[in-house]
This record gives C-alpha cells, sequence and structure tokens, in this order.
C-alpha cells in the first residue's frame, strides 16, 4: 500500500495511488489522495490528521477503510483559544535580497505599471471597457514602460443598502485598487446619478484629482461616444507621464504577497501550501509581508494562528472575524461545511476542517502580526491576514486592494486563474496536474512526492520566483492575457 503518513499520532493515511482493498468478495477501491484508516477507529471518534480533530467517525470505521463523506461527521468549532503561545522568532536574513521595481511618491514599490480604468458603477462598465480596449499593445508600443491600460468593472455601484458593509467594502475596493502601487495612472469613470458617487470617495479617502488621476461620468458629458472619446483623450495624455517611471533596485522588504489557494486536494497541505509557508518565512525575515486571506477557508484552523498572534488584540480580531462568519452562513442558511466544493472532496478533502488545516499552511511559521477587514490597507510587516470569502477572484480582489504587489497561488485541481494589477503565480500540488495543465503553472511542489524534493527547495524556489516576477518576469497566466476579468469586490448586504 503506497500511502503518506502525516504523523505518527494520525488515525488515517493518504493514498498515494488508487488502492484496491479487501478479498474478492468485497474489494473496496480507494481514489488516489484520498484519506484510509490506519487503525480501527470506533464511532463517534475523533478522526485525525495533521495532529488536528477534521470530523468524526459517523460509524465503525475498520482498519484499512476508505474514510471519506460517507463515515465522516462534521462537527463546528468549539475551542478554548490560546493566544500567543507559539510564537517563534523572526530568523534574520544572511543578506539582503533585491528585486527591480517602481518606486512611486508615496514611498511604496510596484511590480508593475499599469493605467486602471475604475468604474463606480456597473452602468459605466462598457465605457471603461470599449476605453481600455482602444490601447493595444501596437498603440502601447510607444510606452515600454507601461504594462497595459486595463478596465477594473463590476456588477454593482447602485441600488445599494442594509447596514452600509457593502457600500463601505466597494468604496475601499476602488480606494484600495487606485493607490495600489502597481497602479501608475487612474481614470475613474461614473454613470452620474449612482449610490457610489465618486465624489464621496474622492472626499471619504483624500484622493486628489490630477495629471494622474482623472474622473469623470457619463451624464455630464453627454452619453457614451463621448464619455468613450474623451477617456482615450485623457488616458493619451496620461501614457507619456507614466512611462517615465523606471524601475530601480528595492529591498524584498517592499515586498507583500498576497497567499491564496485555488480548488485543493489532499496534496495542498502536504505539498504546494507548507512550500508557500516556507517562502512566506523567507519573505518575512527580508521585512516583506504575507497576506492570508479567505476566512471561511482557516475555519477549524484559527485556534493555530491565535496561538501565533503577536499580542491578544490581533488574536481577539480573528476570532470575531470567525463569529461573524458563523453568523453570516447561519443567517443565509448555510454552514462553514460547505466549503469544501465538489472538486475538493473528489480530490480526497473531506470537512472544511481538513481544508483549513492545509490552507493555513500557507502562513508559514512567523507571528501573525495584525488582522485586517476586507480591503482595508494592510500596515504591519510581517505575516498578517485579511478578511475575505473563500472565493477565489473575490478573496484576491481584496489582497490587492489591500496593497499586495504580488500574488501566489496554489491549486490541487488546476486552475487558470490571473490577476492584474498584481501578478500571480501558481503553483500545482501534484505532478499528474501540473503536466496537464503545464501551460497553466509555474512551479511543481508535486516534486515534494514524486522526486524526493523538500518543502524547503520548492519553498526557496517560490520565493525566488517572486523576486523575478517583481522585477518584470512574467508569470504564465500573464502570457495568457488573464486578469482583466478577475476583478470581483465582495457583495455584501441588502440589493433594492
Amino acid at each position: 500500500m503506497k500511502t503518506v503518513r502525516l504523523s505518527q499520532s494520525d488515525n488515517v493515511v493518504t493514498a498515494l495511488e488508487t488502492l484496491k482493498i479487501g478479498d474478492e468478495g468485497a474489494v473496496q477501491e480507494i481514489p488516489r489522495g484520498h484519506k484510509v484508516a490506519s487503525e480501527d477507529i470506533p464511532a463517534g471518534s475523533a478522526i485525525i490528521k495533521y495532529s488536528q480533530t477534521i470530523g468524526y467517525a459517523g460509524c465503525n470505521i475498520p482498519k484499512g477503510s476508505h474514510v471519506h463523506t460517507h463515515n465522516l461527521e462534521f462537527r463546528n468549532v468549539d475551542t478554548e483559544y490560546e493566544y500567543s503561545t507559539n510564537l517563534r522568532p523572526v530568523l534574520a536574513a544572511d543578506q539582503t535580497d533585491y528585486f527591480m521595481g517602481y518606486r512611486r511618491a508615496t514611498g511604496r514599490v510596484g511590480t508593475r505599471n499599469y493605467i486602471a480604468v475604475l468604474t463606480s458603477v456597473n452602468c459605466s462598465a462598457t465605457a471603461a471597457r470599449l476605453i481600455a480596449e482602444h490601447f493595444t499593445s501596437e498603440r502601447l508600443a510607444a510606452y515600454p514602460n507601461v504594462d497595459g491600460v486595463v478596465a477594473f468593472v463590476h456588477g454593482t455601484g447602485c441600488a445599494m443598502g442594509g447596514d452600509g458593509t457593502g457600500f463601505e467594502l466597494l468604496q475601499r475596493t476602488l480606494w484600495g485598487y487606485a493607490r495600489n502601487p502597481n497602479v501608475g495612472g487612474v481614470l475613474m469613470a461614473g454613470l452620474g446619478c449612482e449610490m457610489m458617487q465618486i465624489d464621496w470617495l474622492i472626499e471619504a479617502y483624500g484622493l486628489k484629482p490630477g495629471p494622474l488621476f482623472q474622473t469623470m461620468n457619463i451624464q455630464d458629458i453627454g452619453g457614451l461616444r463621448r464619455t468613450v472619446e474623451w477617456g482615450i483623450e485623457k488616458i493619451n495624455a496620461m501614457l507619456p507621464l507614466v512611462n517615465e517611471a523606471q524601475r530601480e533596485k528595492c529591498p524584498a522588504s517592499e515586498l507583500m504577497v498576497a497567499l491564496q489557494c485555488g480548488g485543493s486536494d489532499a496534496w495542498s497541505g502536504i505539498t504546494a501550501n507548507p512550500a508557500v509557508g516556507y517562502a512566506c518565512d523567507l519573505l518575512v525575515a527580508q521585512g516583506g509581508t504575507g497576506v492570508l486571506a479567505e476566512t471561511p477557508e482557516i475555519y477549524g484552523a484559527e485556534h493555530l494562528l491565535t496561538a501565533r498572534a503577536a499580542d491578544r488584540k490581533v488574536g481577539d480580531k480573528l476570532i470575531e472575524l470567525i463569529k461573524w462568519w458563523e453568523t453570516y452562513t447561519s443567517r443565509n442558511g448555510g454552514s462553514m461545511d460547505n466549503n469544501p466544493s465538489p472538486g475538493n472532496k473528489k480530490g480526497g478533502l473531506t470537512t472544511i476542517l481538513e481544508k483549513s488545516l492545509g490552507a493555513a499552511a500557507k502562513g508559514g511559521t512567523t507571528p501573525l502580526t495584525g488582522v485586517y477587514n476586507y480591503a482595508e490597507p494592510v500596515t504591519a510587516k510581517g505575516f498578517t491576514f485579511m478578511d475575505s470569502p473563500g472565493y477565489d477572484p473575490a478573496s484576491v480582489t481584496g489582497q490587492i486592494a489591500s496593497g499586495c504587489n504580488l500574488v501566489v497561488f496554489t491549486t490541487g485541481r488546476g486552475s487558470a486563474f490571473g490577476s492584474k494589477p498584481s501578478p500571480t503565480l501558481k503553483v500545482a500540488t501534484n505532478t499528474e496536474m501540473y503536466n496537464r495543465l503545464i501551460e497553466d503553472m509555474d512551479v511543481n511542489a508535486g516534486r515534494i512526492l514524486t522526486d524526493g524534493a523538500s518543502v524547503e527547495q520548492v519553498g526557496r524556489e517560490i520565493y525566488d520566483a517572486w523576486l523575478r516576477m517583481a522585477s518584470g518576469e512574467k508569470s504564465k497566466s500573464e502570457t495568457q492575457g488573464l486578469g482583466d476579468f478577475e476583478f470581483v469586490p465582495w457583495q455584501v448586504g441588502a440589493v433594492m
């Protein structure tokens, strides 16, 4: 039997390949990546993986049996939290690492240099797209330091009600994209009568119109055609100014990396996520920042993060988010165990508790220095957390709005995700999927299982790829043009 044992205390192992167990009269097939009982597990007993409880036996499970949705039950988390009990010191790096970035007037550093066409409301989405589509690679050829003109459009911005949460989230997201260091110029387009008034946004966040920050609305300009023509004219005036930016040598401490995982499988918590965690530790040692997100996907692992909280205030804020999500899902007739998805379960994951334990590994081992609301500016250095749903495009949108200038995205099922203005590096959890989707995957963490590579080796490979990508090397998602349609602000609250 070819299996992976996670620890001596676990009562399950993970199959490296499809197994057939039993005698001729009762053969049981256990899919690759699924769990096998390594001992008899009585009904009602905790099922242990990663030395943590991932659920409970719904019946007596004999040794060697398949353990999955048919015999493993989920129960809500009921944990006594410990705070700051597992604080490991950040080891100073042996040397300062550098990348070639764009240093902005604010002092922050970009890894790309885009002009963003932002929309306050869906009613101006077509105008924004038509403006951005005008600027083809041929028209931008004279501006080699400009990565592109991209429209960030969304499906909301008006008829927003309730407690104001949705309105605030959208405001923070738009403001965050406007000030992301990967954006060199901004044109903001509205209709004119929407709830999300551009003037309010400017007033609330202190944005200052000028040559590199222009605003307009369709009603004032006189219709779609004139708006598009006006927008093209304004961006033509911006291009020479944005093109003046030059890459210069910048320390790795200026990197803020969004730590993200897509469709997971049984190997996510064994290969790709721990490798990203090691890369995050390397970045933190340089003085940089890693931003974990997807609050529903740390559910059941949050006690591991509170133990790493720099202080009680940081830990308490994380638990406040967990409790909000429990109430939110209950109010909407859902369950925290609605995630993992069908694809996750096909890949061997059974409960959200199991998925979360793997997902949290992306945060490495250093102290948790800050916890932030969705799209709130991340100001702390080190390993941090931002509240978001588990839906990848919405989560990454929030992380970029929070200031991330790079994204790393682990996947066990495969993904064609990409993002702008901050590029995405995709890490495959297993070699079979990496080879099948090789045009989309940047790093194969499956080598930890198939080739004997260590987590540390692959983690270093990921970290080095961040430095190269930050200096301008394109990720595979960039070469395929991804990122124009993956701007998805999180929508919360009533639409009226």
